[in-house]
């Protein structure tokens, strides 16, 4: 059997498993490259069954390229909030201002100059050039590099950028450059449902018999990844301020993942310190300075995961005499409780304002 044998046999076997098992999803019952886009975006880093809710929120909110281009960061943001990752929302406001400016509103039709727009990479702009376009690009997502790894019987690391090359090598040469789109959505929905990380139903696969990691007993090996490096303990303590049904919060300007997002008064350390020694730190002390200040509450220690670094948040409320805050804290915006929602944060502040704030916190 020639090789376009051998691709048409994987590529209708593909096909058919996904003619049966695909989900209905709404970002599948379209063309639009917008719409693609979001659903793409919001999928890179959220579960599918998280990230639905969030797309049609967003999508009618921001129904077209020009709605989020002219809308200001600080919302994009809010209609991002639980996400995580930042920067995806902020790219996608800055690639939809510069549709406008190059393209005159119109969502680019080449792979080239989707890819040149801001946050997308070469897996976002081959799902969007394919999906919206039929254009012959494959994709490579954690799914597609995890089946074919497997299909192959790749062992070196696929987070090496040679291994990823030659598996996406792999992934144009097995491409139906006919049907690029239903392929690409076909491949990827097989690494999601079929191909799982752990203990996949191997004796259901359509691939059982020319799977090489199968036939080596290495499926549940497969894929290997370096090591990698122990992620950094960061230690922060909320400093939650009320006074007169108000509390205080300032815009993060730190470039990091919750840049331009609001956040309550904030003091780091490198390791785990006493309410006295927080109450000695200079940043408390030039905050509550000839201020009258009471403990009121200390939450639980929340530990918030990312990728590289683990982050171990304490919210310690505080009530404060009205009257005396003006002077000490006045580069801080006084915001009443029952409007925070009006502001971005970051989920792990989201969290303790519902669950502290619960009557006055309304929900969008």
């Amino acid at each position: 059997m020639n090789q376009n044998s051998d691709n048409s046999h994987f590529s209708n076997a593909l096909i058919n498993w996904y003619s049966n098992n695909k989900r209905d999803l709404p970002w599948r019952n379209t063309q639009d490259p917008y719409i693609i886009w979001i659903s793409e975006i919001i999928l890179q880093q959220t579960r599918v069954a998280q990230g639905v809710d969030y797309f049609l929120r967003f999508i009618q909110r921001f129904p077209d390229v020009k709605s989020l281009a002219e809308a200001r960061e600080e919302d994009v943001l809010k209609y991002w909030q639980g996400l995580g990752y930042y920067s995806r929302a902020r790219n996608l406001h800055a690639a939809a201002q510069k549709i406008m400016e190059i393209h005159g509103g119109k969502f680019p039709d080449t792979f080239e100059a989707i890819l040149a727009l801001p946050g997308i990479g070469d897996y976002t702009a081959s799902a969007i050039a394919s999906f919206s376009f039929q254009l012959p690009h494959a994709v490579l997502d954690g799914n597609v590099l995890r089946f074919l790894a497997r299909y192959f019987g790749i062992s070196s690391p696929v987070d090496n950028t040679k291994t990823r090359q030659e598996i996406k090598e792999l992934a144009d040469s097995l491409l139906d450059t006919t049907h690029p789109d239903n392929f690409n959505q076909a491949i990827m929905e097989f690494g999601a449902l079929q191909c799982v990380p752990k203990n996949p139903n191997c004796s259901e696969c359509p691939f059982e018999n020319s799977c090489l990691s199968l036939a080596n007993h290495s499926v549940n090996q497969i894929p290997r990844k370096k090591t990698k490096t122990p992620p950094r303990d960061r230690y922060f303590y909320y400093l939650c301020l009320i006074s007169n049904e108000s509390i205080f919060l300032q815009k993060r300007t730190q470039k990091d993942i919750w840049h331009n997002l609001y956040e309550l008064p904030l003091v780091e350390t490198d390791e785990i310190i006493t309410i006295s020694e927080l109450e000695q730190n200079d940043f408390f002390k030039n905050l509550t300075n000839d201020t009258t200040y009471k403990l009121h509450a200390i939450s639980s220690p929340i530990k918030h995961q990312l990728s590289h670094q683990t982050i171990h948040a304490n919210f310690i409320t505080y009530l404060v005499n009205s009257k005396e805050t003006q002077n000490n804290i006045d580069h801080f915006l006084q915001v009443p409780i029952k409007e925070v929602n009006n502001y971005p944060v970051s989920r792990l502040t989201e969290k303790f304002f519902k669950k502290h704030f619960q009557e006055q916190y309304i929900e969008k």
